[in-house]
């Protein structure tokens, strides 16, 4: 069961990365579908894996990551 649970605004978004870099656990990865920018963004590849550590929120340059424990 999942510790944590995390959410992207996928609008906010700008497939920089550094969340998919950063997780411990490997959650993040970036997706195909593309935001309204055409950028391909941030989703939520394994939530189940989330310990809610909050390291991808922190490191994200456009605060378009939210984290819950």
């Amino acid at each position: 069961m999942a510790k944590g649970k995390v959410e992207i605004n996928s609008e906010a978004c700008k497939s920089c990365q550094y969340c998919v870099v950063t997780c411990p656990k490997k959650v993040l990865a970036i997706g195909s579908k593309l935001n309204s920018f055409g950028y391909q963004y941030a989703t939520a590849a394994n939530p189940e894996d989330c310990i809610g550590c909050m390291m991808c929120a922190q490191v994200c340059p456009d605060a378009a990551i939210e984290v819950w424990r």
